[in-house]
């Protein structure tokens, strides 16, 4: 029983096996002493600085281990109690929530998939009049209204589907891909058939028109809102279009049942080539502000156009957090893991399995999850720049109904343009105080920054059944750019004036502010990285040893901290569910991440600080053809194209076959001579053993493979020729 005489609406529950966790991480503190140990007492009189270099490299791992150990020192898990949410809240007594979708370019982000997102949370477990569903197009494209004006129709139907048969997934799409036609009822299987093939025929008639790349005349007379693209001269100079598709106030808004349909809203904020947009953070400050004017629900949820809603009762599960009479007033917002429907068995490029399981449940017990930028339910107050104040009282916002205000639903759709019009923000503290934060590529991070630091929390809840499925990168540059952009954006902030150690200093735990440099440095950790992946095969190449011999006790402690660090790793990827190949593939991903990625962030965050370079938003493309999504099924590493990454990968990969073919064919000629040059420089040739395993699809790329996804001839040649130079420089 709470303070205030209810039974809580949510449960906090430690993890299990803390115990291994934490007496494995104090062995390899005392490994990494017996490391330090042997690095100062051993200092070479020849070659000293490449051994500094190895030092500080090592003492760089050694400072990030422990920002990991902190993060999973003390992980909690959420448990919600929905029967008490509904026992204590009628359906009228439940507060609104206005759901926000956000799409940029119609060409990476399918509309078909943006309808099919659209639907999904449309057709939440929740009393659908008090849902407001808001489409912000950042591309200002017909088609993606013209998807959206089938949607709002088709909804009719899919919604009373849903409710029926208790749908699951609710998104169109996922359904009937993953579902089979019901056989036991002849009824229902006839519903079935029949609302399959609206859905088919919608979504045919949407493909058709995206390939044709525009609305035939005919059509657009049907609907007036597409008069708005009379105005528009491209999708960077438009003014503010804004239609209500579905007026949830007006009571003939109704379904086939007679249900209340959700309000839905298309927007396209206003733009013009001399002013700054602000990317997916100026998208949403636009739809706060016009949501505000037409449904204003105390609580807000922004998904990502390929996240589509996998749990009905997502919303219902927020709210036990928010109206929990003893600890709702403190929560600022509730933060679901990014999950993903469209990976592949042994996750070739990664899934993000143990940020968004094991992580980010870490940071929840340390003081509340980062913001992911999707995925996410906010309190409005808390979202648009409102301190954490223990008087807060939360009052109802839900919508209510009256004539007056449907009278003024024609009218206000103009009188909410200026809302989004691209000069409203001038001079005020939108971006700055309220709202999503601009001056950042990764908003959504600093915008949790900023609310942790007035001194609201966060909870992270991963429900049995994932809350949302989203689209993982399907190949390999798409990743890697991706975490470019994460990485930069990132190291941005700690730069910044909003580094948590200086802004949120005062409200933040120290352990939370600690958290937060898991991301913050995942630059630095390519310089560490790379001079591990270079340095030792170099100077095996030149005939410096930089560890102990094999046959030294001093290895031991090498040895123990590489192989207990690697194993936990493994039961930690395997206990998260992953498999074995699966785990080989995101240790080799983080090392392509941090000698790519985040190296090439590192260079982005310099020329900006020097003032050379300004901050891009790059979408990953969600589109992929035939041939490409066969070889991702496969998992065959997908290249393709020429890029400066796949340069620098290709590079270092050659670069440690070079050294491991010179020292097995010319330091090895005898049985004596092997002998001792493993004991001497056993562990670099173990280390580069180690490298060119995980470099094997590269040079498959490179070398073996026929199809278009190779890795591009100009490449390899570019490859070949500083591999070689290089190791002319190590020899020579």
């Amino acid at each position: 029983m709470g303070k205030n005489g209810y039974l809580p609406l949510f449960e906090t529950r430690p993890a299990r096996g803390l115990v291994f966790f934490r007496s494995y991480a104090a062995s390899i503190f005392i490994g990494i002493c017996f490391i330090c140990f042997h690095r100062v007492s051993y200092f070479p009189v020849t070659e000293r600085w490449v051994w500094v270099g190895m030092f500080v490299a090592e003492l760089w791992f050694s400072f990030y281990f422990f920002i990991t150990v902190i993060v999973k020192w003390n992980p909690v898990f959420r448990c919600t109690f929905k029967d008490r949410l509904s026992s204590r809240f009628e359906e009228e007594e439940l507060l609104g929530v206005d759901i926000f979708v956000c799409t940029a370019d119609p060409r990476l982000e399918p509309p078909t998939m943006v309808v099919s997102t659209v639907l999904s949370v449309m057709a939440y477990d929740y009393p659908p009049h008090k849902l407001s569903v808001y489409l912000s197009d950042d591309g200002c494209s017909d088609l993606t209204f013209y998807a959206l004006l089938e949607a709002s129709g088709f909804a009719q139907l899919w919604l009373p589907f849903c409710r029926k048969l208790k749908v699951e997934p609710t998104s169109p799409e996922a359904y009937f891909q993953t579902t089979p036609e019901p056989v036991d009822d002849a009824f229902m299987a006839n519903e079935w058939l029949i609302i399959k093939k609206t859905y088919e025929d919608m979504r045919i008639r949407i493909e058709s028109m995206t390939r044709l790349g525009k609305v035939p005349a005919d059509i657009r007379k049907e609907h007036k809102g597409f008069d708005e693209w009379d105005f528009v001269v491209s999708r960077h100079d438009h003014p503010s279009i804004l239609q209500i598709l579905i007026d949830g106030r007006d009571p003939n808004a109704i379904d086939i049942e007679g249900k209340a349909l959700p309000t839905l809203v298309y927007l396209a904020r206003e733009k013009r080539p001399q002013i700054h947009h602000n990317f997916k953070a100026g998208a949403l400050n636009a739809l706060i502000r016009i949501s505000s004017s037409i449904s204003n629900a105390p609580f807000i949820l922004n998904v990502d156009c390929d996240m589509h809603s996998n749990n009905s009762k997502a919303i219902r599960d927020a709210l036990c957090f928010f109206l929990d009479e003893d600890n709702g007033h403190e929560i600022a917002y509730v933060q679901y893991p990014q999950t993903f429907g469209n990976l592949t068995k042994n996750e070739i490029y990664g899934s993000l399995r143990v940020v968004m399981k094991l992580e980010l449940a870490g940071f929840d017990g340390n003081g509340g999850p980062c913001y992911i930028g999707t995925g996410c339910v906010h309190r409005r107050e808390s979202l648009c720049g409102m301190k954490y104040s223990k008087e807060l009282i939360v009052e109802s916002k839900a919508m209510k109904y009256d004539r007056k205000i449907i009278e003024k639903a024609s009218s206000i759709e103009e009188n909410c343009k200026a809302l989004a019009s691209c000069t409203y923000e001038e001079n005020t503290p939108w971006g700055k105080e309220m709202g999503v934060k601009y001056g950042c590529v990764v908003e959504d991070i600093l915008t949790g920054i900023c609310i942790q630091s007035r001194g609201w929390r966060s909870v992270y809840l991963t429900p049995q059944r994932e809350a949302f499925l989203g689209m993982v990168p399907s190949t390999l540059l798409d990743t890697l750019v991706q975490h470019k952009r994460w990485a930069e954006g990132d190291f941005q902030i700690f730069l910044s004036k909003h580094c948590p150690f200086v802004y949120g200093c005062q409200n933040m735990p120290l352990k939370l502010l600690l958290s937060y440099c898991i991301y913050l440095f995942w630059v630095p950790n390519c310089f560490a990285t790379l001079y591990y992946v270079f340095v030792p095969s170099f100077c095996l190449l030149k005939g410096i040893s930089l560890f102990p011999k094999i046959s030294s006790s001093w290895g031991i402690p090498y040895l123990y901290v590489i192989v207990v660090h690697r194993v936990q790793s493994l039961v930690e990827f395997v206990w998260l569910g992953g498999t074995v190949r699966g785990w080989l593939n995101e240790q080799r991903m983080w090392m392509f991440k941090r000698t790519t990625s985040y190296f090439f962030a590192a260079i982005d965050n310099i020329l900006k600080l020097c003032g050379f370079s300004k901050s891009a938003f790059i979408i990953t493309g969600k589109v992929a053809d035939d041939d490409l999504n066969r070889r991702y099924e496969q998992e065959s590493m997908e290249f393709g194209t020429s890029s400066p990454m796949f340069t620098v990968l290709a590079t270092l990969a050659l670069f440690n076959l070079f050294g491991l073919v010179v020292v097995g064919t010319n330091k090895a000629i005898n049985d004596d001579a092997r002998i001792k040059v493993f004991d001497i420089f056993g562990f670099q040739i173990l280390l580069c053993c180690v490298l060119v395993f995980v470099n094997l699809p590269i040079y498959q790329g490179m070398f073996f493979r026929k199809d278009s996804g190779k890795i591009p001839a100009s490449v390899t040649l570019r490859s070949i020729a500083f591999a070689l130079l290089a190791s002319t420089l190590a020899m020579y």
